[in-house]
């Protein structure tokens, strides 16, 4: 395969017009994907027509009643007092829900004064009384309150010292992304001001307040620790190039990589997938910056030495071309593996990374050798012999002699220590917390952690209760199925405030069978009964909360609750259930998207292992290969284990990027070993030669990749802190896998076929 890229070497140099079209052609490409990328897909679409009728079931129309709904809310205010049972308390919560109603984009909110009375008989007795009233009713109120099933535990705490006001917007006149957040405490505080001797704290949190942190923190760090990295690799580059020409033309690639593949992604509307904002652009570019400095390192060295600009491009492509493309083939057929996940969101991300790796191979070998034969090839080689890695390389030289002194043992403490680290890797458990999605100071999670501590949690599940038309919707059945529910719900301790008509019946004077009970819910308030019972749609809900301490510790939860319903369904098969929920649709599917990319993890480092096998035509050579690539990830995962974190979407991500970039390290090396081990009589300065040709790109695109990694470990979102401490730490490793280990194992493992001596 070395004559192929030889002779790609000349095209490319050659005939620099022909590749400066192909450039702009994709840049235009990629241009109109920004644009307008309907243009293209309007054009190919084929709409889909599906033969066959649907049957729908017919239902009576409920009337029309408006529900108590503790889920639909957009935001929630939490607000935290040991005075809302007092005069001055109930006068002063009343003023400020009514400021915030004032508002022209909050619609309505329900809190505790607005939910219906439970007496059926006799004179209702209010929640809340008017502030004239006497304490002793107040007091009376607190324990009404406390005793009322949609208040204790679901608006009120347990110790009446937390109240929920549950916010719904008008987006209509939403103007900021502050009119649902910061606004709501602002517009609660201003209010409270005027009642001076009592006390409110109040937090903002919820649905839509924790979806506007995220996105404006992602925004915000994005964009900042992005400009930091750049600049930190750019300054971080330049000082070890020693050439402000070299560093410009290797940023051309990975630039234009990036432009290229998320234009060309628009295409087949892939832009919206949530790795492809962060995780395919990093990847894309730390891999074409790592295959261009490889190869620029090499064009200047010919430069250096007195070729003309063309044919050093020449020489140099056609030296690390193969590597290259290695390089983007086993990154790009390892993450092909991603495809085969069921899930939408993996399996596109997948098909991006293999898209993006293979756009930005043509951006490498294209645009590099292009540039470097302009006039900018006049200044390439200034600097060279300035380079601080190239003037120190004979200190790391020794290092490497002192390894292959002690081929037999480093090669030894190589396997083993791998195999050790992987075994303790192995016992990482995949996780995912709401929060952790979000900034750890950010008033969201602070309202949304004192949810779980005095709420049970603030997201909500269900169990849908449905029936056949067989069983009347007043039937007894239908109450002892419920219960049966609430104490399958209740014998969860993890699960929160459990809640169905059986609450609402329970409330109620009493103490009849559920035979008489169930006619009772023709008494209650229209807006009470429907809120878990619509008889109507012969339905009915059980709702949970759950806190958000990891949806692992919610897995074996989940799975004894559908086990539970399952043995529900053999015994009342006229009845269905589904659990559901955010948090079940968490397990279910993001639980399952880390399960999905660990598992494809595996599958391409294996898919590594046999390309390289086929390419170098050994075996051994590709069982060599997997050592230095698999312990640089056995060692952040054992750091992941002694640090008490668990594999989470943005750990496996960062797994993801960072097999992708230690495998190009790799390759480079072995690729050079395997051509000088063929022409060398002796295995050992093969692996010398290599290690001069390739060392000082391992380690300058190690410090550099690391200078960048290191700028987001201050950032104030978790998520960036891991990914830069799990990729500097795995490049890291990688530089000592490829500089330590691997040549051990080369050394021990692999002659020379010419070598007459038999080790």
């Amino acid at each position: 395969m070395s004559k192929i890229f030889a002779k790609l070497a000349c095209f490319v140099v050659d005939r620099p017009l022909i590749v400066l079209v192909a450039i702009l052609v994709f840049s235009g490409i990629a241009t109109t994907g920004y644009v307008n990328a309907t243009l293209v897909t309007d054009f190919f679409r084929a709409e889909k027509l599906v033969d066959g009728e649907v049957v729908a079931e017919s239902y009576e129309v409920p009337p029309d009643v408006d529900p108590v709904s503790l889920t639909n809310s957009h935001a929630i205010v939490v607000v935290e007092s040991d005075s809302f049972f007092t005069p001055s308390g109930a006068t002063a919560m009343r003023s400020i829900v009514s400021e915030l109603e004032s508002l022209d984009h909050v619609d309505r909110i329900l809190w505790m004064d607005r939910i219906p009375i439970l007496n059926i008989f006799g004179l209702p007795e209010p929640l809340f009384p008017n502030q004239n009233s006497s304490q002793t009713r107040f007091d009376d109120a607190k324990q009404r309150a406390l005793k009322h099933p949609l208040v204790a535990g679901q608006l009120l705490s347990e110790d009446a010292r937390h109240l929920l006001l549950l916010v719904k917007f008008d987006f209509l006149f939403v103007e900021s992304d502050d009119d649902v957040t910061s606004g709501l405490r602002e517009a609660c505080e201003t209010a409270a001001k005027k009642f001076s001797d009592v006390q409110f704290d109040f937090k903002v949190t919820g649905r839509v307040p924790m979806y506007v942190t995220a996105i404006r923190n992602r925004d915000q760090n994005t964009f900042k620790y992005q400009m930091i990295a750049y600049s930190m690799i750019a300054i971080m580059a330049v000082i070890l190039f020693r050439g402000i020409v070299a560093v410009v033309i290797v940023a051309v690639a990975p630039a234009l990589g990036v432009f290229w593949s998320l234009g060309v992604l628009r295409f087949f509307e892939l832009e919206g997938n949530p790795f492809n904002q962060v995780v395919v652009p990093v990847l894309i570019s730390l891999v074409a910056l790592t295959d261009g400095v490889h190869l620029m390192v090499q064009i200047r060295k010919r430069r250096a030495e007195g070729h003309s600009a063309k044919e050093a491009a020449r020489i140099g492509l056609s030296e690390v071309g193969l590597a290259c493309f290695l390089t983007s083939l086993t990154t790009a057929i390892g993450f092909a593996s991603l495809m085969l996940s069921s899930s939408e969101i993996v399996w596109e991300f997948g098909a991006s990374c293999v898209i993006g790796v293979t756009i930005t191979f043509f951006a490498v070998i294209g645009t590099i050798p292009l540039a470097c034969t302009t006039f900018l090839g006049r200044w390439l080689h200034v600097g060279h012999e300035k380079g601080v890695i190239d003037r120190n390389i004979g200190y790391i030289e020794k290092i490497v002699e002192f390894i292959l002194r002690r081929g037999k043992i480093v090669s030894g403490i190589a396997i083993l220590s791998t195999i050790v680290l992987l075994l303790i890797s192995s016992t990482l458990r995949p996780d995912e917390r709401l929060s952790n999605n979000f900034p750890d100071r950010s008033e969201a999670v602070i309202g949304l952690k004192q949810m779980d501590q005095v709420f049970g949690g603030l997201e909500l599940g269900r169990i849908d209760v449905r029936w056949s038309e067989d069983i009347p919707s007043d039937s007894p059945v239908v109450l002892k199925v419920m219960r049966k529910i609430d104490s399958l719900l209740r014998s969860e301790g993890k699960l929160g405030s459990p809640i169905s008509i059986c609450n609402l019946l329970d409330a109620l004077p009493g103490d009849g069978k559920d035979d008489d009970r169930m006619s009772m819910l023709e008494l209650l308030p229209p807006p009470l009964k429907r809120a878990f019972y619509t008889p109507e749609y012969r339905s009915a809900t059980a709702n949970f909360r759950v806190r958000d301490t990891g949806i692992a510790e919610y897995g074996p939860v989940f799975e004894r609750i559908e086990l539970g319903l399952s043995s529900l369904s053999s015994e009342y098969p006229a009845f269905t259930f589904e659990l559901e929920g955010n948090p079940v649709w968490r397990w279910r599917n993001l639980y399952q998207v880390v399960v999905d990319l660990a598992l494809s993890l595996g599958t391409a480092t294996i898919i590594i292992f046999v390309i390289l096998a086929i390419v170098y035509r050994s075996i051994r050579i590709g069982l060599i290969s997997l050592i230095p690539n698999l312990f640089p990830l056995a060692v952040t995962g054992t750091y992941l284990v002694f640090s008490g974190q668990m594999l989470e979407l943005v750990s496996v991500c960062a797994f993801t990027v960072c097999l992708g970039i230690a495998v190009d390290d790799t390759i480079h090396f072995i690729t050079r070993f395997v051509e000088e081990n063929r022409r060398s009589q002796d295995s050992d300065q093969a692996i010398r030669i290599a290690f001069t040709s390739v060392g000082t790109s391992l380690i300058m695109t190690t410090v550099v990749l690391c200078a960048g990694f290191a700028t987001v470990l201050w950032s104030d979102a978790r998520e960036h802190r891991i990914f830069g401490a799990m990729g500097g730490l795995t490049i890291a490793s990688a530089l000592f896998g490829d500089l330590v280990f691997l040549p051990a194992l080369l050394s021990r493992y692999v002659k020379s076929k010419n070598s007459k001596s038999n080790d």
